[in-house]
């Protein structure tokens, strides 16, 4: 149903109360029997008044409330949003940095096989018998939390 219907039906119905307000008040001032039932339908229809008023407070109270509510709620997202990016923004850091890592590993991997090479021609030229170790690749070595440390004279040459 339309807004503009409903709109005069309820001008028709509140016209119809007035005649029929109107009728019954100019009736019981001839009877005086009607005089008690006209009192109680005026504190009737004071009561439901004030009982629509009421209600319509609450509702508005419900309204004012959920308005807050949203607004907080609007906060709280956005400030989540926020939250989301940084620790997002930090994650891509972190990912461009281990990326790095990955690759000064495997750029220093290449180098100690080399240094190897070049130790493997030094013991085959000089017969010297030096341990070389096997170099694994760098994702399977196994975290350490203890520093590597190199001594100085560790490749100098004797010859």
């Amino acid at each position: 149903m339309s807004y503009a219907i409903l709109m005069r039906r309820i001008r028709i119905l509140h016209s119809f109360s007035v005649v029929f307000l109107y009728w019954s008040a100019s009736s019981s001032d001839s009877d005086p029997q009607y005089a008690n039932i006209d009192e109680r339908k005026r504190k009737r229809m004071l009561s439901n008044r004030e009982s629509a008023r009421r209600s319509r407070m609450r509702k508005q109270k419900r309204l004012q409330d959920l308005v807050q509510e949203v607004n907080a709620l609007q906060k709280d997202n956005s400030q989540i949003s926020e939250k989301i990016g940084v620790a997002t923004q930090y994650y891509i850091e972190m990912q461009s940095a281990n990326n790095v890592l990955r690759a000064q590993a495997m750029e220093l991997t290449e180098r100690l096989r080399s240094l190897n090479s070049v130790l493997q021609v030094v013991e085959e030229a000089d017969g010297y018998a030096i341990d070389i170790p096997e170099i694994p690749e760098p994702w399977q070595l196994p975290c350490s939390i203890q520093p590597i440390m190199a001594l100085v004279d560790m490749f100098e040459y004797d010859g």
